[in-house]
């Protein structure tokens, strides 16, 4: 219960102050742990993010494959894709997961975070294949980049609506996956 405690109390934290704010003594105050407990748990702020990435990744990947499932045909299994993952954004649990720069932690780490990424692209590869493209893993590749993309903008707080951004980001997707 107090490692569960402690990964919500890092994705508020993250996802209200970004990476500054993820501390052992900001985790210790939201839990009511003392510093020295937070220890016993986590050794890093790296390994605290690369466990928030082990637990909520799989969550927010089902939430896209249920998504992709709900829809019919390939081009409406793209659409869903996308607008998924651009709802997500707002989630604390994203948010926290981007919050932190991939540069802070371990060889491990990245890496997993790199194959929980490769388990997301792989849930498109079949519906661009379907589509006709005759290279669809390179195509899912590129279009999860326009998708990166929209995420990087609305996080920014673009001038343009996080909606005007899922719409133009759908229909380049849309009208760029046709072969």
């Amino acid at each position: 219960m107090q490692r569960a405690a402690l990964l919500d109390a890092a994705r508020s934290l993250l996802s209200e102050g970004g990476t500054e704010a993820l501390t052992f003594p900001a985790l210790a105050e939201r839990t009511g742990l003392a510093r020295s407990s937070v220890y016993e748990y986590f050794r890093s702020r790296a390994a605290v993010v690369e466990e928030l990435c082990e637990v909520d990744f799989p969550v927010w990947a089902a939430e896209v494959e249920t998504a992709m499932a709900a829809a019919d045909g390939a081009e409406a299994k793209i659409e869903a894709y996308v607008r998924k993952q651009l709802e997500l954004v707002g989630d604390r649990r994203h948010r926290a997961v981007v919050a932190i720069s991939a540069s802070e932690l371990d060889a491990g780490a990245r890496e997993k975070i790199r194959a929980a990424h490769g388990g997301l692209i792989a849930m498109i590869v079949e519906a661009l294949g379907d589509l006709g493209h005759d290279q669809p893993r390179l195509a899912a590749m590129l279009l999860q980049g326009v998708v990166d993309a929209a995420v990087r903008r609305i996080e920014l707080g673009a001038a343009e609506h996080p909606e005007a951004i899922t719409e133009a980001a759908v229909a380049m997707t849309l009208r760029g996956v046709r072969p």
